[in-house]
């Protein structure tokens, strides 16, 4: 028996070991898919308003300093569990009025805080943002974000 790796021994390995670990690779990410699909994201929930609040969300570039569910900038923060903190389902409409006046009020001139710029969005359109972060509180996280401040 060779003590040594011949070329033919370290081919299989290597084709054996890429083998082994792109099925792993493929049986992670349909598994990864199926969860997201049947347990994390309620599709019956999505209407109209969500989309159209995703819209604004996207058409304002909300990203780029706040987060969602993790993703985004660091520099403002988290609005996954924003509904959440402004006083959530327990009385959507009380929620909602807080809401659209927090963004009214932007922005709040509080000397030494980060200042976030007024947008101008109608009313639509503050009532389909806020829909969309309505329905992004529902989503499960999996205890994202670690704590309720975000």
């Amino acid at each position: 028996m060779s003590e040594h790796l011949t070329k033919t021994g370290a081919r299989n390995v290597f084709y054996g070991g890429s083998a082994f670990f792109f099925a792993i690779f493929v049986a992670l990410t349909a598994h990864s898919h199926y969860y997201m699909r049947t347990t994390s994201t309620d599709e019956s929930t999505l209407t109209d308003a969500v989309a159209r609040g995703k819209h604004v969300w996207e058409q304002n570039a909300c990203i780029n300093c706040h987060t969602l569910l993790g993703e985004g900038a660091y520099f403002a923060p988290e609005l996954g569990n924003v509904w959440t903190r402004m006083g959530g389902d327990e009385d959507v409409e009380s929620t909602r009025e807080t809401f659209k006046a927090w963004m009214a009020a932007q922005p709040s001139g509080i000397e030494g805080r980060r200042q976030m710029p007024q947008f101008h969005l109608t009313d639509q359109q503050l009532n389909d943002l806020s829909e969309f972060l309505r329905w992004a509180s529902k989503i499960k996280t999996q205890n994202w974000p670690p704590n309720d401040a975000g």
